[in-house]
């Protein structure tokens, strides 16, 4: 392996994405990668992937080096002291297992290959059971302690966009949430419901072309661009009221509502919509099972259970829309279209007098020519 190029980095992988370029090397932190974040790696088209932590540890089966294999983007493993080693904006080379940095071997690194991840995700499959039973007891202690999240004793303040008798779509940036946005954009367009973006899901919104009326989360991963073009910003707080996303809209010179309380932002997001007389709320994107909060870093989804039992006969979960139905343009559909549309116009026109009158004019036309 000989590969040379521009090392990105950041211990945050979301943050790195926006700052990468196609080409460059992206140098991680990251334990577990998970799905998203790979898929945004393959998105930036990085030339490889350095983690200096173990990319899939074989705790659960998480896909994220899976689907940069698949990219065929080299994933390659060094040590942690790696990080502080190289300057971020400059150039690296790596020849067979070396990182060469200004002339001089700096570490070694190891190949993650697809065997290698093959044997480790076994493994992780293998721990499910295991790790299942801790998920379960941490869900239900924790839904212990947040219960009033649901119950009442958490205030749910009015939100200034309108959503009485309304449909509501909350959009998250979870598995496969481009594709089932674009899955619904019929509803979107003919139902035109209320658009709230949970932190990213806002910037997955402004790139299908929807302005989102509502941006909801603690302001770490949506663009400065996104916020100053929303209607209404609601800060997610710590149920002791800290808000650190709040300093940021305030540095952007906007103003926004803070949402104490535990959980997910995208749990308060259903709870806004819901205590705000929302008629459907529409879920896109939304984090819904063991290994989707596992790859948040999550132990237990005790908020998002108590929460999906408040609203759920207003919740309408759109995530994996787009594999239950793949439309595809048939040309013996227009075809049989055009007929179906021709059948009519042709049976008015014979029965029309005219057109009767013109064709026994043809027909003596005919009979002169032939001297009958």
């Amino acid at each position: 392996m000989h590969l040379k190029g521009i090392v990105k980095k950041d211990k945050k992988t979301k943050d790195l994405i926006k700052r990468l370029k196609p080409g460059e090397i992206a140098l991680i932190n990251h334990k577990d990668l998970d799905e998203i974040a790979a898929l945004s790696l393959v998105g930036k088209k990085v030339k490889c992937v350095i983690n200096v932590n173990k990319t899939i540890s074989g705790r659960y089966p998480n896909q994220g080096p899976s689907v940069l294999v698949e990219a065929n983007i080299p994933i390659l493993e060094a040590n942690e002291n790696l990080f502080n080693e190289v300057n971020d904006g400059e150039i690296i080379e790596i020849i067979d297992n070396a990182i060469i940095y200004n002339g001089q071997k700096i570490d070694d690194c190891k190949h993650l290959d697809e065997n290698k991840i093959e044997k480790l995700l076994n493994i992780g499959y293998d721990n499910l059971e295991e790790e299942l039973e801790n998920f379960i007891e941490n869900t239900l202690n924790y839904a212990k302690k947040e219960k009033g999240l649901v119950t009442g004793k958490i205030q749910i303040s009015k939100t200034k966009t309108k959503m009485n008798g309304k449909h509501v779509l909350v959009v998250v940036r979870g598995k496969d949430y481009k594709a089932d946005l674009e899955a619904i954009k019929s509803y979107i367009s003919e139902m035109k419901p209320i658009l709230i973006g949970v932190d990213g899901g806002a910037d997955a919104l402004l790139d299908s072309g929807y302005k989102p009326d509502i941006i909801v989360g603690d302001m770490d991963s949506v663009s400065d661009k996104c916020l100053k073009m929303t209607n209404e910003i609601i800060v997610h707080a710590y149920p002791d009221g800290r808000a650190p996303g709040l300093k940021r809209v305030k540095n952007l010179g906007l103003k926004a509502q803070i949402f104490p309380a535990p959980g997910t932002s995208e749990d308060i997001a259903f709870l806004l919509a819901y205590a705000n007389g929302a008629d459907l709320i529409v879920a896109v994107g939304t984090h819904t099972n063991m290994i989707d909060f596992l790859e948040k870093g999550r132990k237990g989804m005790s908020s998002t259970f108590l929460v999906r039992l408040k609203v759920g006969p207003k919740l309408v979960d759109a995530k994996g829309v787009n594999k239950l139905y793949h439309s595809s343009f048939k040309l013996k559909y227009v075809i049989g279209i055009a007929i179906a549309a021709l059948i009519p116009i042709l049976i008015i026109t014979f029965r029309h007098p005219l057109f009767r009158d013109i064709i026994i004019l043809f027909k003596i036309r005919i009979k002169m020519m032939l001297g009958l």
